[in-house]
């Protein structure tokens, strides 16, 4: 991928030339539907969110031959507090989320129990010890007995974050454990009640609300077994995705959502975090911060990995040149690359966290395509952990994997 990207420059200009470009701006409004690459499959497949048996069957055998960097990735999720035999679950009726988690009224004990929940499924499939699957269950069933709702301000986003870790967990379960899980149809009302109907909504706030919605949605479809949730998240998906990173080829301006009417340039900019000069592999939040990029790059790997497990090819669309582009660019920056004057002001808070591997895997290493920024990054990070959210345990699952 090229460090020096096509750039298109958009200064503060005269509002009477704003108003001149705003048809132009409108027709990139129309995003073309997207096409079947990402229908719901005939049928699908399990355990089939994020990662497939064939990915854990891989992982497995290298953790149990003590290779690396599999068993070092092994050896600290075992050593994280999620994959404690002796955790309590801590469920809430309400979860009541404001900004950045302000009032946090179960918001990070569910997020944690759901990464606990999926820690221990990932350990029972390692290990075939059934009390990790068990206490995948007692926290699965914990809260599925429990929560009905999520309030307050980041209620959406909280939904999607917890929403995304409990079908990965609840798939391996159902899947591969031959012992009961009694309340797995209790636990499923839970997603089609609780989380599906508020995720499948969809948000216009920053991008990586939506991408983390999308993911969760998508994974809970695809433990229902729901096609037409499945095709409604993906056709939102590949919208929010197109609107997230920025390709040369889209034109002067990014693309942009037509729910979020930003039909001139000045509006575009302004969602943009003020950023004028649009590059290959920017996406709409770099001017922000690094740690709410890797969010929504985060999500769009998992979304496409999702989609590959279930037989259709995402990374063969735009979708993986924008998650390549959108790797590459900000892995450059993140290895201490100086950022010019004309990016954010010529300043980047940095903090992409371990959200490269999915994508790393996938393009690099199925398709060949040489990432060396990305390499870079993912080998430096290795073992990568968890962001605390939704994010964890990739290089076990998804390091150089074939599967």
């Amino acid at each position: 991928m090229s460090d020096a990207p096509t750039r298109h420059r958009h200064r503060a200009r005269p509002a009477l030339f704003l108003a001149a470009v705003g048809a132009l701006v409108a027709g990139l409004l129309a995003w073309p539907a997207a096409d079947r690459s990402e229908a719901a499959p005939t049928a699908f497949v399990h355990p089939g969110v994020t990662v497939s048996k064939g990915q854990l069957d891989f992982a497995r055998g290298k953790v149990l031959a003590g290779a690396q960097p599999w068993k070092g990735a092994y050896d600290q999720m075992m050593a994280s507090r999620y994959a404690d035999l002796n955790r309590t679950p801590k469920p809430r009726a309400t979860v009541e989320c404001g900004s950045y988690s302000n009032p946090d009224y179960g918001c990070t004990d569910e997020r944690e129990d759901a990464i606990a929940a999926y820690t221990d499924a990932l350990a029972w499939y390692v290990t075939r010890d059934a009390r990790y699957a068990q206490k995948a269950i007692q926290l699965m069933d914990a809260w599925s007995a429990t929560i009905t709702s999520h309030t307050n301000s980041n209620a959406p986003l909280q939904t999607g974050w917890a929403g995304s870790s409990w079908p990965r967990a609840a798939e391996i379960i159902k899947y591969t454990y031959t012992g009961s899980w009694a309340n797995s149809g209790r636990f499923a009302t839970m997603l089609r009640n609780v989380y599906l109907p508020v995720v499948i909504k969809g948000s216009n706030s920053n991008g990586n609300w939506e991408l983390s919605m999308m993911e969760a949605a998508v994974g809970i479809s695809v433990f229902l077994e729901d096609k037409a949730s499945y095709d409604t998240a993906m056709a939102k998906f590949r919208t929010r995705a197109a609107a997230y990173v920025y390709l040369a080829s889209d034109g002067s301006v990014p693309k942009t959502v037509p729910s979020q009417h930003l039909d001139t340039t000045a509006k575009i900019v302004s969602y943009w975090q003020g950023q004028s000069t649009f590059v290959t592999g920017l996406t709409q939040e770099t001017c922000r911060d690094f740690t709410h990029t890797g969010y929504g790059i985060s999500a769009i790997s998992h979304v496409a990995e999702t989609s590959r497990i279930q037989g259709q090819d995402l990374y063969g669309t735009d979708v993986g040149e924008r998650l390549r582009q959108a790797l590459g660019f900000q892995s450059k920056y993140q290895l201490g690359t100086a950022v010019p004057s004309w990016l954010c002001g010529g300043s980047l808070k940095l903090g992409l966290g371990p959200v490269t591997e999915v994508g790393y895997n996938a393009l690099h290493n199925r398709l060949g395509i040489a990432m060396s920024n990305t390499q870079t990054l993912t080998r430096n990070n290795r073992p990568a952990g968890s962001n605390n959210l939704f994010v964890a345990w990739e290089t076990l699952t998804h390091g150089d994997n074939p599967g």
